[in-house]
């Protein structure tokens, strides 16, 4: 994987800083205990200049995952949205990906993480889409993880959480060394969860299904889009449990995701799926329309910096 690119300034804590000037203590309670809730957002290039997707929903969703890590955010929604454009602005960004962060910080070690204070910060950077362009094309190779998806009663998938994605690194690892792009991560009870950083969707005879959050999934903001999109385009969707075997069998799959943005899915442990069908790349095609702004119907879903 590419380095990541430098730009000139990072937002931390209500001041832009020098990018390489970005740095927090060795001894910080997120570096050790992973306690830290994060977002990833999308800046797109529009013909009315930079717009970020969904840039409300998304510093929402960091709210509520603040809130059931018992982390008082120092800034509110609205400020870190403005915060979020005024940093666009200042790297003269066409286009990139945003990554919040609220993190403890330095201060005290130890496993309970109330005493630590909260620390905010936004960094944006040009970033393609995470599987690459080619993956958005032809769809990659995807295999089952041994490992599980951590249940509802472990670690809470509706918050998006630091350590929370130890879980998916250890899945990702895992799909790389035996040749697959992407894993695809099972609950506890065995039924098909998501992707280590997307969500999932299936086709059979013109029927969309994927997964319900009940399921233990995070509650996908693409994936809630891809779902709206669906159903404006008169397409059967249903969120329903999924085994692997419905997985094997299916006529298209695909992920959702901001990082990855809509990905098909060419075959799953060597069970071939195919080429990207007709309903992926109908929902692929929309959503690009949307996010770049070239479709007027979902303008509101646009926030222009």
């Amino acid at each position: 994987m590419a380095v990541l690119p430098k730009v000139d300034k990072i937002w931390m804590d209500g001041a832009l800083v020098d990018w390489d000037a970005a740095q927090v203590h060795v001894l910080t309670h997120a570096l050790h205990y992973g306690s830290g809730v994060f977002e990833g957002i999308r800046c797109y290039e529009t013909p009315d200049g930079p717009a970020v997707f969904r840039l409300t929903e998304h510093m929402e969703r960091l709210a509520r995952s603040a809130k059931m890590m018992r982390m008082p955010m120092q800034y509110s929604v609205g400020e870190m949205v403005d915060a979020t454009r005024e940093l666009i602005a200042a790297n003269n960004l066409p286009a990139c990906y945003i990554r919040p962060l609220v993190y403890r910080g330095y201060g005290v070690m130890g496993l309970d993480p109330v005493p630590s204070p909260v620390q905010t910060m936004i960094a944006v950077w040009p970033w393609d889409s995470y599987l690459g362009a080619e993956a958005l094309q032809n769809g990659v190779a995807a295999g089952i993880s041994s490992w599980r998806q951590r249940g509802n009663n472990a670690i809470p998938p509706q918050i998006k959480g630091t350590g929370s994605y130890l879980n998916s690194s250890m899945a990702k690892m895992e799909a790389n060394d035996h040749g697959y792009a992407e894993a695809i991560l099972l609950n506890e009870a065995g039924m098909v969860c998501e992707g280590t950083g997307e969500n999932i969707f299936m086709v059979r005879d013109e029927v969309i299904m994927t997964p319900p959050v009940s399921d233990g999934i995070l509650e996908g903001i693409t994936r809630d889009t891809i779902i709206a999109l669906a159903q404006d385009l008169d397409f059967d969707i249903v969120e329903t449990s999924l085994t692997r075997a419905d997985l094997y069998t299916a006529d298209e799959v695909f992920f959702t995701g901001s990082a990855a943005e809509v990905v098909p899915v060419g075959s799953i442990d060597h069970r071939e799926i195919g080429k990207p069908g007709p309903i992926t790349l109908a929902l692929q095609e929309a959503y690009f329309n949307v996010v770049r702004g070239k479709d007027p119907e979902y303008d509101y879903w646009l926030e222009r910096v």
